[in-house]
């Protein structure tokens, strides 16, 4: 089985998405003038969580997205943890070379993203397009790594990983002042994004709205400070306890996506408006990430693999599913190429513009992308159906799987293919090689 076969067919079957034909007619190319771009993110989100997979929570308005546009299905975030996730997105570059290999934690010396670093917003900016972020950033907490210094017109959120959902007296930002305002912050996210779409209609933006939801803590909109009861001893981890507040967290994140949407077609907007949703990484053990192995922290495939969607109706063609390997980091090619905002030549980028894919149902061009967690994990790498892990420690241990034929990653085969593991294994000590340096470079310069 080739390489297009197998994710034709093994993707779809265990995404649950084979009652989408894939893509096949040219679809209308994307506006001439400037389109208006929209990247929302979702936080913790299991593959198998939404009702676009055939998931256990209905999602009426990301199965509408789906349906009005393409659903990608071997789509991954760069890592399996927020903050390098968030560095390769804004950047268009393995998070490695900004120094961000880890989550961004007061007892981790992970370093911010530089206010030096070229990012997606400095570059829309640049291109003659309003910005703004809504929601959460987890890119640094100082001032000077605050979204305002990184290219962003507008930002109202918070700085950390995560914060209560209804207490923001000391951890929302307005810009670089902090600003109580009072509200759930799913709400408060779609609120202020709805809020600029109308402010900014008549004229080119770009928005990143990202959620909360569904990272801990566990709180629906009921679960206000008054209302909040004791959790019983023993059971603050507990599935069942948690599980139907998950649910109603991502009810409340797809009605929000539905709002921005519905935003746009008032304002009639919708067909110069490019949107694009993910999640950072797969699903803790709240959620589900089937029929993958792993999740959240791990480089199996369900720490970094999860639906995504591009809608721009009657710009791309509805109803159509792409199997192509592709990754956060190919954002920010694919938006500028899409706007006509220019990269620096002297830029090195590791991502691809997905623009003819998206547009025009163009082949993929096949590459290596590598999953880099060098603290806690090692690096994975996907080459096609195949897959190598090499995992740190003092044992050390190399897995490879054949993702079409063992989905799930159940059956190291590294002893039966010594010639493909051989190869495999140097292409990922070549390119951690490289990308330490850059780590280290990084961090000698805080």
């Amino acid at each position: 089985m080739n390489r297009r076969q197998f994710i034709k067919t093994v993707s779809l079957g265990a995404a649950g998405m084979s009652l989408l034909p894939a893509a096949s007619a040219r679809a209308v190319s994307p506006p001439a003038d400037k389109p208006n771009v929209i990247i929302i993110l979702a936080d913790d989100l299991g593959n198998a969580d939404t009702s676009i997979f055939k998931g256990w929570i209905k999602t009426p308005n990301l199965e509408r997205m789906s349906k009005e546009g393409l659903t990608f299905t071997d789509f991954h975030s760069n890592s399996s943890v927020c903050s390098p996730t968030r560095a390769a997105l804004l950047t268009g570059r393995y998070q490695q070379r900004a120094g961000i290999v880890d989550v961004m934690a007061r007892h981790l010396d992970t370093p911010s993203l530089r206010p030096t670093e070229l990012t997606l917003s400095r570059l829309m900016k640049q291109g003659g397009y309003r910005t703004a972020l809504f929601g959460k950033w987890h890119l640094g907490t100082e001032p000077e790594n605050n979204p305002v210094n990184h290219g962003f017109d507008e930002f109202r959120g918070f700085l950390d990983g995560y914060i209560d959902y209804h207490k923001h007296d000391r951890t929302w930002h307005n810009g670089l002042k902090i600003e109580d305002q009072k509200g759930y912050s799913t709400h408060l996210i779609t609120k202020n994004s709805v809020e600029f779409i109308k402010r900014n209609k008549d004229k080119p933006f770009f928005m990143y709205v990202a959620h909360e939801s569904v990272h801990l803590p566990y709180q629906t909109p009921e679960d206000t400070i008054e209302k909040r009861k004791p959790i019983p001893k023993g059971k603050r981890w507990d599935r069942e306890r948690i599980r139907p507040k998950y649910k109603i967290m991502v009810e409340e994140l797809d009605k929000g996506i539905g709002e921005v949407l519905k935003t746009l077609r008032e304002c009639k907007i919708e067909q110069k408006t490019f949107v694009f949703f993910f999640s950072d990484n797969g699903a803790t053990g709240s959620g589900s990430n089937a029929p993958y192995r792993g999740g959240k922290f791990s480089h199996y495939e369900g720490g970094h693999r999860g639906g995504a969607i591009a809608w721009m109706p009657g710009r791309i063609k509805a109803r159509t599913t792409t199997n192509a390997l592709t990754v956060g980091m190919d954002l920010l090619p694919t938006i500028t190429d899409m706007a006509g905002v220019k990269v620096p030549p002297a830029r090195r980028l590791d991502g691809t513009s997905m623009k003819d894919l998206i547009f025009n149902g163009a082949d993929f061009p096949d590459r290596k992308i590598f999953f880099g967690y060098e603290p806690k994990l090692g690096t994975a790498l996907r080459d096609g159906p195949w897959k190598m892990i090499v995992k740190k420690g003092r044992r050390g241990k190399l897995e490879l799987y054949d993702l079409g034929t063992d989905i799930g990653e159940r059956n190291n085969i590294i002893d039966k293919h010594p010639k493909r593991a051989k190869e495999m294994q140097a292409a990922i000590e070549t390119w951690a090689a490289e990308m330490l340096v850059e780590v280290d470079a990084r961090r000698r310069k805080r």
